[in-house]
């Protein structure tokens, strides 16, 4: 329903001999000796006509029709129906008739489908969503064919672990061998983003199933053990990050959002939205009391991470921004854009720009990169800066001048994770192709070079 359920109570009285006329002809929607299953029968109709408007993350209405749980919360005018009596329900004056205050835009439900869901509020409106209809989790690790796309990376602080993103799982490698150490299987099949604590004791994971649910992981990293799940909104969440004391995260979020969670119970501290498009990276600043945001709307924002208020757009508004890291050392931050542009600008209010826009946060601006760029990251005392884009090469720049210091080849397409150790020994990349390279930054040499998922040989059938 496409604006919010429930209209006033003066409309009841007049529909009310429409609604038992509906339950007269229900017979004609489900046989009279089968009872309507909220599951089966009312669930597609609240996806087609009526979720869009009315889900966790867009409630009109104050009203959510998206899960049986949502539905039986009260609603901005009060309770959304009354078990066994439709025709005193607000769902139902709000859907019947023959012009329905619901949905606002699109078209009217059938008489069909307001006899189905009356009928159901008559025998009782009763839930039965299976245990499992919400949950993605795999039963068993999941069995790779071919490597899949790493889309995210990051080392432990002590560097022993290497944490890649796979389908559905996060895996753990040893980067002493190289080798398979654990496998964090959880619910969501796409992982977005991770990141170690800063005592590198746990992982946090942020992913989610597109347009169905945005989740945070948060992993026990010694015992390969999941502590914390938390479903957050209905689409992706994005560029999680920990705060400087490890007990809360941010993320942004393909509904335009930044949160910051606390991972104890994963109470929402913190909801920002003035954003415009996705928000893809996260990351604390001013020790840790706020927070600088990257959009594809082309804006890094600072944001208080205590009130959410806004402070400022730091950068000039130029592209839309892909990737950003925070500089080890300064309150700086380099981003990566749609237009293969890669600058640096301090985490500081702007408050210095003219009518002309003027970009005055700006520390440095580096060549135009091949294609948009996809991932950024600093040594460990920000000398070099990293960056991987749409093409096949990897360039590490000189912080303080801007100069190329190197360029890596040798990837088979985009490079969507770069991550230097903390040592600043190993720049690990990965991206399309599925394989993890690790080089040497100092002489641009490939190290390594690994699949981090095991991998298993396809059976071939008689004849082939």
């Amino acid at each position: 329903m496409n604006s919010i359920l429930l209209s006033s109570l003066g409309h009841s009285v007049l529909r009310s001999s429409l609604i038992l006329g509906l339950l007269a002809s229900q017979s004609c929607v489900v046989a009279a000796e089968t009872t309507v299953s909220w599951w089966r029968d009312v669930t597609p109709v609240f996806k087609r006509s009526c979720n869009g408007c009315h889900n966790p993350n867009k409630l009109k209405g104050e009203v959510d029709t998206s899960t049986f749980a949502g539905l039986m919360k009260h609603g901005k005018h009060g309770a959304n129906l009354i078990a066994g009596d439709p025709a005193k329900s607000l769902l139902i004056t709000s859907i019947a008739g023959k012009e329905p205050d619901m949905p606002k835009e699109g078209d009217a439900l059938s008489a069909q489908e307001v006899s189905l869901i009356t009928r159901w509020i008559q025998e009782g409106a009763k839930d039965d969503t299976p245990a499992d209809a919400y949950s993605t989790r795999l039963k068993e690790p999941p069995i790779y064919t071919q490597p899949p796309v790493i889309s995210t990376l990051d080392v432990s602080p002590d560097g022993a672990r290497l944490a890649v993103a796979g389908y559905h799982e996060v895996l753990l490698i040893d980067t002493a061998s190289w080798e398979l150490a654990s496998r964090l299987v959880g619910e969501s099949p796409r992982i977005e983003s991770v990141a170690f604590s800063p005592d590198g004791q746990s992982l946090a994971v942020s992913g989610g199933a597109p347009a169905r649910f945005g989740e945070i992981q948060i992993w026990n990293v010694p015992e390969a053990r999941q502590i914390q799940g938390f479903r957050k909104t209905s689409d992706s969440l994005f560029g999680i990050s920990w705060s400087p004391d490890g007990t809360r995260v941010a993320t942004g979020g393909a509904d335009k959002s930044v949160r910051v969670t606390r991972i104890s119970d994963g109470q929402e501290l913190m909801k920002f939205d003035n954003h415009g498009d996705w928000v893809f990276r996260t990351t604390w600043v001013a020790d840790g009391t706020r927070l600088l945001s990257a959009s594809r709307d082309r804006a890094m924002k600072l944001i208080d991470a205590t009130t959410g208020q806004f402070i400022d757009d730091v950068n000039k508004l130029l592209e839309p921004i892909d990737c950003m890291v925070r500089h080890p050392r300064e309150d700086w931050a380099a981003y990566g854009g749609d237009q293969g542009g890669l600058r640096i600008y301090k985490a500081k209010e702007n408050q210095d720009r003219t009518s002309g826009n003027n970009d005055v946060n700006l520390v440095r601006e580096f060549e135009r990169q091949p294609g948009p760029v996809q991932s950024v990251a600093f040594s460990p005392d920000g000398a070099l800066l990293a960056t991987g884009n749409t093409g096949t090469e990897v360039r590490i720049y000189e912080t303080a001048t801007g100069k190329r210091r190197s360029t890596l080849t040798g990837h088979a397409g985009a490079v969507f994770a770069l991550k230097f150790s903390p040592d600043g020994q190993r720049l690990y990349s990965a991206g399309f192709e599925g394989i993890v390279r690790v080089f040497d930054p100092a002489t641009g040499s490939l190290k390594a070079i690994f699949f981090p998922v095991p991998l298993t040989p396809v059976r071939q059938t008689a004849g082939n």
